[in-house]
């Protein structure tokens, strides 16, 4: 008499496997801690519906079109090697020029690209703008330019916080990022 041969189960196996993956999908934690580090302001009150009128001469208007090209206060800049020293010139201005902006209060820097604009000339651009304020920060302070970015990133330090407030404390990031336009338009 021949003997058959043991099976083992095997039918419950799929099911087992798509419980296993669909239990590890749902544990696992992926680490994104990539992106722009970008405070937003805070949501407008809706109760409150007052237009605010905001004079041209204490906006510093920076556009991107769809090719790339740069347009700075309606004058097309090929090289953006001057930028920083423009906008640092009209955030310190002080009523100095009466063409530019009354205080670094109220001075805006307006950025606008469309959407054929580059992530990598959209980044090299709000660099430039971030950096100048940077400059001024840190020169507000007395240290070196690395010396604020290292102040800023120990803000737990009572030094460095000390410094970092020194900074910023007359010169407000007034960084206006507006929506892109699409392109044609």
């Amino acid at each position: 008499m021949a003997r058959a041969t043991p099976e083992i189960p095997n039918a419950s196996m799929a099911d087992i496997a798509f419980l296993l993956l669909t239990f590890f999908l749902v544990t696992t934690t992926i680490n994104n801690d990539r992106g722009l580090s970008i405070g937003l302001p805070p949501p407008p009150d809706p109760n409150k519906k007052d237009e605010i009128k905001m004079q041209e001469k204490n906006i510093f208007k920076i556009q991107v079109n769809s090719s790339d090209a740069l347009l700075v206060e309606g004058e097309p800049m090929g090289d953006v090697a001057g930028l920083k020293d423009m906008i640092i010139k009209f955030i310190k201005n002080n009523g100095q020029d009466p063409a530019s902006s009354e205080s670094p209060e109220k001075a805006i820097v307006s950025f606008k690209t469309d959407r054929g604009t580059t992530h990598k000339r959209f980044i090299e651009i709000l660099d430039i703008v971030q950096g100048a304020y940077y400059d001024i920060y840190a020169e507000e302070a007395g240290v070196s330019n690395k010396g604020w970015r290292d102040a800023a990133a120990k803000l737990s330090d009572p030094e460095s916080r000390a410094i970092y407030e020194k900074g910023k404390k007359n010169y407000p990031m007034n960084i206006s990022i507006a929506d892109p336009t699409k392109i044609g338009k």
